[in-house]
């Protein structure tokens, strides 16, 4: 008998157009787009088109107007785009009828960094957390997406299919929801412990805007090896290692996960354990990308969440990462006048590490003094 071998090919690598409202200028226009590309990019999608609102206020049923989603539509079809990718949250009605006129699958900002989140969780703590703030992003909208299957009239004869599993799928998401609530805790308690025996050390810990080298300044400080890869959201997992100092003294290091804008508030309260190293830390060390034309506007950013997390704030020292890529040495003297106290360093060179490590042990003395007196 003759045999035929089946050609596996790998899947399509999806095709996105991205849609933006315009709010603001022009200028925060094409940043906002362009981060919403990288996301996108991070997500394992190719981005083939741009398409922005610029007038006119948000629409009720499909977001942007009706003469933006045809052209919206002719867009997609140019580019054999399957996926459309809206940088605003939307409504499930907004999501349903956008698919119906377009044709091809729609997601908005939020879910996006969600599925990100869920491809890089590699620890069952940071994977409980992700499937936990997917499924509270779900639930409000479990209505709309069933929405197509309810009766208009109310009544008798009302109790349909689409009500039925309504609620089938509300009550499993919510006993699913409890068991990682139960789940997360567990881990929380065995965290505690271990905090309860990190607290006689000094404690610093790396926060920053996503891609921002803060992994890389990790494994530089305390020569580890932990994951680095240039794409937003690399490092989801709080990692704690021991700094030693030439004469032997030890402290504590723990590199956390990025913050980014309009980041989903789900993720925020899921990851809430994970950046409790952060904001129990003696030290915060506030990574900045240097390099980032909008470095000031992501520090806000990160400054914004932690006052969000943080119920006293923290020892901060700012520290200007990626130096070797600005050219004009004016400007990185430039930062030590406007910024006084703040440090300007290269990771990936090891410039200006010595003084960040000098600054922690410094902090770590007086600490210890203080905690002795």
């Amino acid at each position: 008998m003759r045999r035929t071998h089946e050609v596996i090919r790998p899947p399509r690598v999806e095709r996105a157009v991205l849609v933006a409202h315009a709010a603001s200028d022009r200028a925060e226009l094409d940043r906002s787009i362009g981060e919403l590309g990288l996301l996108a990019d991070t997500a394992g999608a190719t981005v083939l088109d741009s398409v922005v609102q610029r007038r006119g206020s948000v629409h009720p049923a499909t977001f942007i107007g009706k003469g933006k989603v045809e052209e919206l539509k002719e867009h997609a079809s140019a580019h054999d785009a399957d996926l459309v990718i809206f940088n605003d949250d939307l409504s499930p009605p907004q999501v349903r009828n956008l698919e119906q006129a377009l044709g091809v699958k729609v997601i908005d900002r939020s879910e996006l960094i969600l599925d990100i989140f869920a491809r890089r969780a590699r620890t069952r703590e940071s994977r409980l957390q992700v499937e936990l703030a997917q499924l509270q992003y779900t639930l409000p909208r479990l209505t709309g997406m069933w929405k197509h299957l309810e009766r208009q009239a109310g009544g008798i004869g009302t109790r349909g299919p689409g009500e039925t599993q309504l609620e089938v799928d509300r009550r499993r998401v919510r006993e699913r929801i409890a068991v990682l609530r139960r789940d997360i805790k567990a881990i929380e308690r065995e965290r505690e412990t271990q905090r309860r025996r990190r607290r006689r050390e000094f404690r610093a810990a790396l926060v920053g805007y996503t891609n921002a080298g803060k992994s890389t300044l990790f494994n530089a400080l305390t020569r580890s090896q932990v994951f680095v890869e240039n794409r937003l959201f690399a490092t989801l997992d709080a990692t704690t290692r021991r700094m030693v100092s030439p004469e032997r003294r030890t402290a504590l290091l723990t590199d956390t996960v990025g913050f980014i804008r309009k980041l989903p508030h789900h993720l925020v309260a899921s990851f809430h354990s994970t950046l409790t190293e952060a904001t129990e830390a003696d030290l915060l060390l506030l990574v900045v990308d240097v390099a980032d034309p909008q470095f000031r506007r992501q520090m806000s950013t990160v400054e914004a969440v932690l006052e969000e997390l943080m119920d006293v704030a923290r020892p901060t020292a700012l520290v200007f990462n990626k130096a070797d890529r600005v050219e004009d040495d004016a400007d990185l003297a430039a930062l030590k006048i406007e910024f006084p106290g703040s440090f300007v360093v290269s990771a990936r060179d090891g410039e200006g590490l010595d003084e960040v490590r000098a600054f922690v042990w410094q902090q770590a003395s007086e600490t210890a003094w203080s905690r002795a007196s």
